[in-house]
């Protein structure tokens, strides 16, 4: 590994004293926890509606990981959302959300749409919620919309990225009453939205391009939900993706998810399972199409205790498979679709190494809540290639022969975020460290970089 400049511990020192100061931070802060204040109370008619949310975050990544690249990188990202709207007569909503998606950066930044997309229209639809709708409450929603499904791990209103997924159709749910277990059942056609630009120079100038969208790419699914009394809750979901464009996308993912949520003095747990059918090219960007079938599995099991911080301990595995044979005429490496990963495998922005395509994961997560304004956690996990012959994904390392061993490495992260003035001043910092494994050793198209290290401060500010 190279050894760190001057420049760059000062750049990582930055977001590190933040995150140590933030217990200090929190004493000098007003002790009385407010009602958040909104633009609407404040200023607006009941039958209008305005949401503002603005975020800074500075990110500093040493040792680039990535196949081809290599030295210090960092970013400083902006994001603001503009949400406004009005309530109509019989339960009829009019809305629109602007995103504007920017950053300012060195001339070495990697940059993509999910990091800048300038001056978009992320949403524009009307909405309806009808009450006493078969026993249930009825809300259908169309137009340009974003989304979470279930878990979020295959589609995601994104949270953490800069930029967050769109998309362009219908959504209709209609949700239970105790009576029913609180019965959950939705159905959505969409077609996802493209983000633009894809030329760098122009992501480098944060240009603003429309975005758009085409019936070459058709996104759908249904899903079911349901309580189980003492045991949690069961989810299932049928997704499908079809496309006729450059990476021909033909995908069919059923799956299901039992959990139970964490309370104090209780187990919790996750257990999300998909299969995944149909075909695909691999690269994406090949000309030949492939027989897909693929699969991911998910296990989180949880214990809270009941005392100070409510301190919460997960053990965690997963398994997503990769694809067996590069030179067969099959892929069985796991699509991902629109779901998020912070949650899952670390920071994304310019850090981002991990993602739910082949991979095998165990880990331990745990989690601290020593005031009502301060949380934390601690995470640690290993991971190894499911598929030797299959890429690392996300740094497009690969050894197609599978010699090199397929131990990628190991990850240490940890979190803190302090609300400042709860509801609308939110301060999080968070660093991470990947342990370089013998596969980022091994692997001929590494760039051997060894071990990685990430920082990152944000501010939030929502109004």
């Amino acid at each position: 590994m190279q050894r760190l400049s001057i420049q760059s511990l000062l750049s990582m020192a930055r977001p590190l004293m933040l995150l140590l100061a933030l217990p200090t931070l929190w004493t000098l802060a007003p002790s009385a926890a407010g009602a958040k204040w909104t633009l609407n109370e404040a200023f607006l008619p009941e039958n209008l509606f305005l949401e503002v949310s603005h975020r800074t975050r500075y990110e500093f990544l040493n040792d680039e990981f990535r196949a081809g690249q290599n030295g210090d990188t960092d970013v400083v990202a902006f994001r603001t959302l503009i949400h406004a709207g009005i309530h109509l007569p019989s339960g009829f909503t009019l809305g629109a959300e602007l995103q504007d998606s920017r950053t300012e950066q060195n001339a070495d930044t990697a940059l993509n749409t999910g990091i800048v997309n300038a001056a978009e229209l992320l949403r524009a639809y009307v909405s309806v919620t009808r009450d006493e709708m078969l026993g249930g409450t009825l809300n259908a929603q169309a137009g340009r919309i974003t989304m979470d499904l279930g878990s979020r791990r295959l589609v995601a209103r994104n949270r953490y990225r800069n930029t967050i997924n769109g998309f362009t159709g219908l959504d209709v749910r209609w949700q239970g009453n105790a009576e029913t277990g609180n019965l959950e059942l939705r159905g959505f056609w969409t077609l996802p939205v493209r983000r633009e630009p894809g030329a760098r120079s122009r992501l480098l100038d944060n240009d603003a391009v429309f975005d758009n969208e085409s019936l070459e790419q058709q996104f759908w699914g249904l899903f079911a939900a349901r309580d189980l009394g003492v045991l949690g809750r069961a989810e299932f979901y049928f997704l499908g993706l079809n496309e006729t464009d450059l990476r021909n996308r033909e995908l069919y993912t059923p799956g299901f998810r039992f959990f139970k949520k964490p309370a104090p003095g209780a187990f919790d747990y996750t257990f999300e399972s998909a299969v995944q059918f149909g075909e695909s090219r691999l690269p994406a960007s090949g000309s030949r199409d492939l027989n897909h079938l693929a699969h991911f599995h998910h296990l989180t099991v949880g214990y809270t205790f009941n005392t100070f911080a409510s301190p919460r301990i997960a053990l965690q595995y997963d398994y997503i498979s990769g694809d067996e044979n590069p030179n067969d005429g099959s892929n069985e490496r796991f699509d991902t679709l629109f779901g998020a990963r912070r949650f899952e495998w670390g920071p994304t922005g310019i850090y981002g190494p991990f993602a739910r395509a082949n991979l095998h994961t165990p880990g331990i997560r745990i989690q601290v809540k020593p005031h009502q304004r301060v949380t934390a956690f601690v995470a640690y996990r290993g991971y190894w290639l499911a598929s030797d012959q299959d890429a690392w994904t996300t740094s497009r390392v690969q050894d197609p022969t599978g010699r090199a061993n397929n131990f990628i490495g190991s990850q240490f992260e940890i979190r803190t975020r302090f609300q400042i003035i709860p509801g609308n001043v939110l301060l999080e910092a968070g660093y991470a460290h990947l342990f370089a494994g013998d596969f980022i050793d091994e692997a001929p198209n590494s760039n051997g970089q060894g071990d990685s290290d990430y920082v990152y401060t944000q501010i939030k500010l929502d109004f």
